[in-house]
């Protein structure tokens, strides 16, 4: 459940539940998300970053029972030094242009812990995790094929390249290709199923929309954010609860971030085999799908921005459904504290939910609502992440 958006944003603003101080690993998540975010191959960075920061988190504390990498002794080592190692160690290989950011981040955590045996060991445990991290994942890119637009000779195409070519191209880190849990095609434009999201998407998600609440606009405009820092802010609410320990919160970050990774290879993968029209190509052309119930609007505009890639299936969905299934296997019986986060597409704003379903549901209504994703496509978004999530879970034993 979630409250009034309008009261909601009266009420968070004093209390700025993303500000509370957890410990060392979600600060720490949250300052490699903030650098990771500029720059390249973002999701995959901060899953490289996590994973080495619960491999060295778990070497220190070993409280869950796993195989573990031998990162030499760790009696002693500091846990915020080697949380700050792995994270530096991993940034700067990865995002060596924002190589300052990192090391003012990096200087602010080992100044305060005192210099000592406890500090050396913390440094040598997180960097040995980022290198064997580093090195199981070194052929994750390999050679990708540039994106390659699809055109008749001498006939003239928009320039600019889309997003999300190349990451369908990645290698997984828990599905065994990019295509394993390829959704079926989007629905024939013949189908009565095309013609009511046609329809319901024409009406709710114009910028000139008389059918959508102030509240659906409002949510839309919220979640039309397509950084992956709108997810770390709801892992954020659930790794700053009472009762949590910082090896556990390590092993949470690990495995949504991988999961992270492995839904956006997915998730892409489906995009450019199907390369299935946006709302505003539809529209604009609903004369053309040989369907009689679908009406042609030649001016229709979204009420946001339609993202640089094709729309089958609705990527926010699958990662809101994918942090909701990991979540909620972390949690087991624990009941979860309420859900926040931030977005950068409405600033000002924090929202709370009581529930995972329904974060997962508005997702799906406020990519409708903005005009960028049609209902078939939320809903099999929402299950390809669901997939992703099961296979993400098993692999971190969450359960």
């Amino acid at each position: 459940m979630r409250l009034p958006f309008f009261t909601l944003c009266i009420l968070t603003l004093s209390s700025a539940p993303l500000a509370a101080h957890a410990d060392i690993v979600t600060d720490w998540a949250h300052e490699t998300t903030e650098i990771a975010t500029d720059g390249p191959n973002t999701v995959r960075t901060m899953a490289l970053a996590q994973s080495a920061v619960y491999e060295a988190v778990d070497a220190i504390t070993a409280l869950y029972p796993r195989d573990r990498v031998d990162l030499g002794p760790v009696s002693g080592a500091s846990v915020d030094v080697a949380v700050a190692a792995a994270s530096r160690a991993v940034l700067l290989h990865e995002a060596p242009a924002l190589k300052d950011r990192t090391e003012l981040a990096y200087a602010r955590t080992v100044a305060s812990v005192g210099d000592g045996e406890a500090k050396a060991l913390g440094a040598q445990i997180g960097e040995r995790a980022a290198a064997d991290v580093l090195r199981k994942h070194a052929d994750d890119i390999g050679s990708i094929d540039p994106y390659r637009p699809l055109t008749a000779p001498g006939v003239y195409v928009p320039t600019t390249v889309p997003q999300g070519w190349a990451f369908a191209q990645h290698k997984p880190w828990f599905l065994k290709s990019a295509a394993q849990l390829r959704p079926p095609a989007p629905p024939s434009l013949k189908s009565s199923l095309w013609a009511r999201d046609y329809n319901e998407i024409k009406a709710l998600g114009s910028a000139s929309s008389t059918a959508r609440t102030q509240e659906q606009t409002e949510i839309a405009r919220f979640w039309a954010s397509s950084l992956p820092d709108i997810y770390m802010g709801v892992v954020r609410s659930v790794g700053v609860a009472a009762g949590r320990n910082v090896t556990r919160n390590a092993r949470l970050y690990a495995a949504i971030t991988a999961g992270m990774n492995d839904a956006e290879i997915a998730v892409q993968d489906a995009k450019y085999h199907y390369n299935f029209w946006r709302p505003i190509t539809a529209i604009r052309n609903g004369d053309r799908d040989d369907n009689a119930a679908t009406e042609r609007d030649a001016d229709w505009t979204p009420l946001t921005t339609t993202p640089l890639n094709p729309e089958y299936p609705c990527g926010n969905c699958v990662y809101a459904s994918l942090l909701a299934t990991i979540i909620r296997a972390e949690a087991g019986s624990m009941a979860l504290p309420n859900l926040s986060t931030v977005s950068n597409t409405a600033p000002g704003v924090t929202p709370q939910w009581s529930r995972l379903e329904d974060l997962v549901t508005e997702v799906s209504t406020a990519r409708i609502c903005a005009g960028v994703h049609f209902r078939n496509s939320t809903e099999v978004g929402n299950r390809l992440g669901e997939q992703v999530g099961k296979l993400v879970v098993a692999a971190y034993s969450l359960q």
